[in-house]
């Protein structure tokens, strides 16, 4: 059994990390409620936008958008994964990129090649360790998204899309549930899918006029449609994120309370052994007298 002193050291040592754990969590929980907020904020704009894409999608017939148009073969697939660029937050990163890592095996034995955008300094470091080729990235997203640092990344895909070089692009993000659930998804964006577009048009049955045509409006719109994806997919990540590191934080707390109360219980035994033991010395050298 271990001394006195060694117990009470250790006893210090984890109520110093109990101190910052429980720090954390109240930060946490402060940045979720922003984070929360942010992305719900974001949700109308990024529905109505859908609506938007996808009735003009259906309504004209003449002009085919490429991001419409599904090729007949793959041969080259591009993943944009979203993760946080800090630690801490439970399983959250884990369980994308273990959802990541499938889907692109899956390619892999298909025969397509496989391009990737790392948003987040995880997923960066996990592409890299991967030796998947990275066209582009971005770190240091902060606690707000900024449209302006995923605008850059993000048109690299794009391009490669429109020119041909991709046949298809996912999106990987966590998408939030709630505080206690936070859901990977690997979800195609580009070409994007019918099914989709049919859910999210009404019904007008009007068509529109364009100005000045119909091919600008729809090049430029559908190009904001996918920004708005990707900004909305970092959104909810964020807030999903904040979440994971909330309840990762409170168990570590919790965690740590339970080894304080045991490691007292083993100190207040070793204190009674050594107690018994010099009462123990003292009766036989008094007897011994």
């Amino acid at each position: 059994m271990p001394g006195s002193k060694e117990i009470r050291s250790k006893i210090k040592s984890v109520e110093n990390t109990r101190k910052i754990t429980k720090a954390m969590e109240m930060v946490a929980a402060s940045k979720m409620r922003k984070a929360q907020d942010r992305m719900r904020a974001a949700r109308p704009y990024a529905e109505k936008i859908r609506n938007i894409a996808a009735n003009l999608a259906h309504a004209n017939t003449e002009y085919r958008h490429p991001f419409l148009t599904a090729p007949a073969e793959r041969r080259n697939v591009g993943f944009i994964v979203v993760t946080s660029d800090k630690g801490l937050c439970g399983g959250l990163n884990t369980n994308l990129l273990r959802q990541v890592l499938g889907r692109m095996r899956e390619c892999e034995q298909a025969g397509q090649g496989i391009e990737a955008t790392a948003l987040g300094n995880k997923g960066f470091g996990f592409l890299q360790r991967l030796g998947a080729r990275i066209v582009s990235h971005v770190t240091g997203l902060g606690d707000t998204p900024r449209m302006e640092k995923l605008i850059g990344p993000v048109k690299v895909m794009l391009d490669k899309f429109a020119a041909g070089e991709l046949d298809a692009v996912y999106l990987c993000y966590n998408d939030f549930v709630n505080t206690m659930r936070q859901d990977a998804k690997v979800e195609q964006l580009l070409p994007l899918p019918a099914e989709r577009m049919e859910a999210d048009a009404g019904s007008p049955g009007w068509d529109y006029l364009y100005e000045p045509d119909a091919k600008t409006v729809l090049d430029e719109l559908l190009t904001r449609y996918v920004e708005a994806l990707v900004f909305q997919a970092v959104a909810e990540n964020m807030a999903s994120e904040q979440s994971a590191r909330m309840v990762a934080m409170k168990a570590a707390s919790d965690n740590a309370k339970k080894v304080i109360d045991e490691l007292k219980l083993v100190y207040n035994k070793a204190r009674q052994a050594a107690i018994t033991k010099e009462l123990s010395e003292i009766v036989s050298g008094a007897a011994a007298v």
